[in-house]
Parts: structure tokens; sequence; C-alpha cells
């Protein structure tokens, strides 16, 4: 069955600070309706929660306070899902709530469930209503946004489509035409360079994390859009094949599951680094990497976790599960095998990553 993610930021549910838009609410619940009488199934990572609780308070910006942006986000996010649910009321669709956070997938065992939840809800043609878990998780409130958590539950929920609607209206070539760049093949440095900030009181980001989470969303095979999502009818015409926006081609060599949790869902807990042998036995010849090319260890890790594998140049080229912590690593940087194997007799596998638990950056 198709699957897709619908990515709504603050400014299109809202009318001024914390005042809900409940006629485009209502638009977008009737679209949804239509597309699972298509038996399209539909995914929403909705915005809001901080904006609702500022109007709640009557606050005209938004806090800069961690606390009092936790406060906001408690009590906006109960009336953010119960608009929801009173636009689907008329179809006879129920909504779920996820709140997730950033640390909660970046553990395996958290991922796998989470993605079995959202697997479940759609089965019993539920729609979700995910959001960040901002009243809780200070990392998201700082340096998190909807448009990356959009892209990772595109990617953890295996979805064909994301639609990141906004007030912009798609990405707009700066340094040429001014005009609305239609199809986007790869997201390149120049791609990169043409994303902006905003200034909106309410919303965090902009541009530059919508072009992020492009970037993640496409690696899971997603093709991606950036449009406004004011415009009517926008989801039902960007499903049916109108040029809308700006069009992110999916990767036509998706990472597998395993590889996009590494990939996008982790918070490196250290690095090793590795000489230009080693550099060249992952990259171009698809190696697991040994203990023999490792130059450098930085952080304190236990055997199990995820690390960053840079080049002597510093730059990370690689991501992925280390076998041994970092006592261990460093006792055994630039060894043979018959050295490590007389260090560690009781081991049966000696790669410090194996190459089906690392991902090329």
């Amino acid at each position: 069955m198709h699957r897709i993610v619908i990515k709504l930021g603050t400014g299109i549910l809202t009318k001024g600070i914390g005042e809900i838009d409940t006629i485009r609410i209502q638009a977008i619940c009737r679209q949804i309706a239509e597309l699972r009488n298509r038996n399209i199934e539909v995914l929403v990572v909705s915005s809001g929660a901080i904006g609702m609780g500022m109007g709640n308070l009557k606050l005209r910006s938004r806090p800069t306070t961690l606390p009092k942006q936790q406060a906001c986000a408690s009590i906006g996010q109960s009336r953010l899902i119960q608009c929801w649910q009173n636009g689907l009321d008329p179809y006879d669709l129920l909504v779920g709530q996820i709140l997730l956070t950033h640390e909660g997938l970046r553990i395996r065992n958290r991922y796998v469930n989470a993605k079995a939840t959202i697997d479940q809800l759609l089965s019993y043609n539920v729609v979700p209503i995910i959001n960040e878990n901002d009243s809780v998780s200070a990392f998201e409130i700082r340096f998190g946004n909807n448009d990356t958590l959009g892209a990772m539950v595109a990617s953890l929920a295996e979805a064909s489509q994301l639609m990141v609607l906004s007030t912009v209206p798609g990405l707009i070539d700066m340094d040429g035409t001014g005009e609305i760049i239609p199809v986007v093949e790869t997201i390149d440095s120049k791609i990169e360079s043409m994303a902006k900030g905003t200034n909106s009181p309410t919303a965090v980001g902009g541009m530059i994390p919508k072009i992020q989470a492009a970037k993640i969303a496409t690696a899971a095979g997603c093709e991606t859009f950036i449009a406004d999502g004011s415009a009517e009818n926008i989801i039902l015409r960007l499903i049916d094949g109108e040029s809308i926006g700006t069009r992110f081609v999916a990767s036509k060599a998706p990472l597998v599951s395993k590889k996009r949790w590494l990939a996008y869902f982790q918070r490196p807990l250290g690095s090793i680094q590795i000489d230009t042998g080693a550099c060249n036995a992952l990259i171009r010849e698809e190696r697991s990497l040994l203990a023999a090319g490792i130059t450098k260890c930085d952080g304190n890790f236990h055997a199990g976790d995820v690390i960053d594998v840079v080049s002597q140049d510093g730059v990370p080229i690689a991501r992925g599960e280390c076998s041994y912590s970092s006592h261990e690593i460093r006792q055994i940087a630039g060894k043979a095998l018959t050295e490590i194997e007389t260090l560690f007799s009781d081991r049966k596998r000696f790669e410090v990553i194996h190459r089906d638990a690392l991902v090329l950056l």
C-alpha cells in the first residue's frame, strides 16, 4: 500500500500566534480522508504545540528559556491533538498520538518498536499524528525541528513520499532567476547554498532544515516535496502529479534500513581516525574496518556504541557500530591480526566495525 508522510509547519496550522486555523485543518483532514479512500496510508508530522501554548499563555514571541518552551509544549500538545481529532471526526477516522525524540530513535530496539507501533496504527486505519516530545526533551527544543523529524519518520515508516508543507513555496534559485526550482535531481553544495533561515516568532529553521530533511528522505528512497501548505488542495494536487513547489527525486539506490538508522538517527559517542590505506579499503573495496589502519581514538565509548570513522585530515567518512570499547581500541590500534588474537583469545571475530554495521557518509 502506498504510504506518505505529511509534515505541516506552525505557520500553516495557525493564524497568528497561538490561534489555530480550524478551516485549514478541516481542509487538510478532508484531503487525508480522500487519500484513505484511495488506499493511501497517511502519517502527519504536526508542528504547533509550542505555538498553541504560547497563545494560551498570551506570549507574543517564542520563549528563549527551556522551561518556558517546555511549558508551552505541554499546554499546547493536548489542544493540538484534539484539533486533529475534531477535523477527522466527520470521516470516522481516529488519530493516534506519537511523541518521539531523537534519543529514543537512536536506540535500536526503540527504533524498531516505533516502526511496529506505526505499522499497527495504520493497519487499524488510524491516522498517526506525530510530534517531537518537546515538553520533556531539551535537545530537540534547542536544536531540533519537525522538518528533520518528518524525514526520519518517512525513513522509519518506509514511506514513498514526504510532503514538507509550510509557508515556503519551494526552493528558490537565489543566485539565478529568483524563481522556484521545480525539480532537484541531486542535493549538492550548490543546492544547499540556496537555503535560508527564518525570522518567524513561532517557527524553528527555515529552508536549511528542509534541505537536510530532503537529503535524509531521498536517501531512504522517498520522493520529497517542499511546497506552500496554504495552496488549495495542495496534498491531492501533489499526489496527482501536479508540478507545485520543489520535488526532490528519490535515490535510485536507497540505503537499507539498518544503514539509514546508522547514518541519520545517531549521535556518535566517539571517533576513530584511520590511515589512507584503511580509507581506500572502506570506500573503494567495501571492506570491514580492521585495527591495523587505526591511528587515533577519541572519546569514551563501549562495545556496540555507534562512532564516526574519520580520515587523516579529520573528515568523517563513515559511521558504524564498534565491536570494541574505546579502551580496547587504544590497545589494538595499528596492530596486526595475530597480535589482536593474542590479546583477545576468546573472540571469534576481530573486525573493529563489520561492513554490515557500517555506512559510508
